[in-house]
């Protein structure tokens, strides 16, 4: 069965208004922590565990240059969450098709 564990961190990491607003900050290019910290109007310390989440679920990858922490999108941002979205929906299309055909052989039998 496939494991679909890496689903549990990825929502989790998008439940939170400012992940979400992180995400789409760091859409229009890479930004220092301090930048963030700034942007959504946090401490150091708050905006680090927001990063650390986004990290864990590899949607943000950080890199320090000197003094200085930078984030940046993951390469594969929401490839996985994309795909497993895809499958269930296909999965979801296929049920309502039969459905549809099974109303359909019903309502002509009466």
């Amino acid at each position: 069965m496939v494991q679909y564990d890496f689903l549990d961190e990825s929502f989790g990491a998008l439940s939170d208004p400012t992940r979400r607003g992180i995400l789409q900050h760091l859409g229009y290019g890479p930004a220092s922590v301090s930048e963030l910290a700034e942007r959504f109007e946090m401490t150091l310390t708050g905006i680090k565990k927001h990063i650390h989440l986004l990290e864990a679920a590899g949607m943000v990858v950080t890199e320090k240059r000197g003094r200085v922490r930078y984030c940046r999108l993951g390469a594969n941002v929401f490839d996985r969450e994309l795909a497993w979205m895809q499958e269930h929906r296909r999965t979801v299309e296929a049920r309502m098709d039969r459905l549809g055909e099974f109303l359909e052989r019903t309502e002509h039998d009466q």
